[in-house]
């Protein structure tokens, strides 16, 4: 697999990632600094892939952080990138997992339905990308995994929304959901969810996160607004 070393945070994280395949972007970033996890907390990503969510996230705060990922090579990666990665799929989880809770589940399941797009060629960006677990088992397989008052933070595009609710059963409330939108006026391509497990606070929708300045894309470079900026550069948390 041909490798190459990606910098994230403005440089304060490092990832090797493979040159062709599932290669993380933002969407890991923004995940990650969603998360309202504090130092000492304990931390699970499902599906960390290289692990360029977790990275970011312990750049932030002093948390142990465990990675779960169903493909080897994913997760000889994430581990060469420093990341506690096992290797084991949702439904059959290892048991150092199934014997474990934690503070905080993070995940950024597939966007794509398999019967909703064409294969990817490489067999990583597929598997990454194409929905086989449906979603409601990776909400199960977060809240079986989560401490009572635990929090489940996902990233999913915004037409999988209906999906993503509608998996939260009763374990989970507290359901806040932050839309990304590119640009002012345009509709979010992706949002946040989060949602805490025992919560009973009412649902919110949050007023959107614009990504970038300015009404379309005029000149090339960075447009980031500066919210996004201190969260993508500086690593800034990104409270839901």
């Amino acid at each position: 697999m041909t490798q190459t070393r990606d910098a994230f945070l403005g440089g304060r994280v490092q990832a090797i990632q493979p040159a062709k395949g599932f290669r993380s972007g933002i969407d890991a970033v923004l995940m990650a600094a969603a998360v309202p996890a504090q130092d000492g907390q304990s931390v699970l990503e499902l599906g960390c892939g290289a692990g360029v969510a977790s990275l970011c996230l312990k750049a932030r705060v002093d948390a142990q952080v465990t990675g779960l990922e169903r493909q080897a090579d994913y997760v000889a990666l994430a581990q060469q990138n420093g990341v506690h990665a096992l290797h084991g799929d949702l439904a059959h989880m290892p048991d150092l997992l199934r014997r474990q809770s934690f503070d905080h589940v993070m995940a950024n399941p597939p966007y794509y339905r398999a019967s909703d797009r064409s294969a990817a060629q490489d067999a990583g960006r597929e598997a990454a990308l194409a929905e086989e677990t449906p979603l409601f088992a990776w909400v199960d397989a977060a809240i079986r995994r989560l401490k009572p008052k635990g929090y489940l933070t996902m990233i999913q595009t915004a037409d999988r929304l209906p999906d993503v609710l509608s998996a939260m059963d009763a374990r989970l409330g507290a359901v806040r959901v932050l839309p990304l939108a590119p640009r002012v006026g345009k509709a979010a391509h992706l949002v946040l969810v989060q949602a805490r497990k025992g919560g009973r606070t009412p649902f919110v929708l949050c007023a959107p996160l614009i990504l970038h300045e300015g009404e379309r894309h005029e000149k090339d470079g960075e447009s980031y607004t500066e919210t996004v900026r201190r969260v993508l550069r500086d690593g800034a948390a990104l409270p839901i």
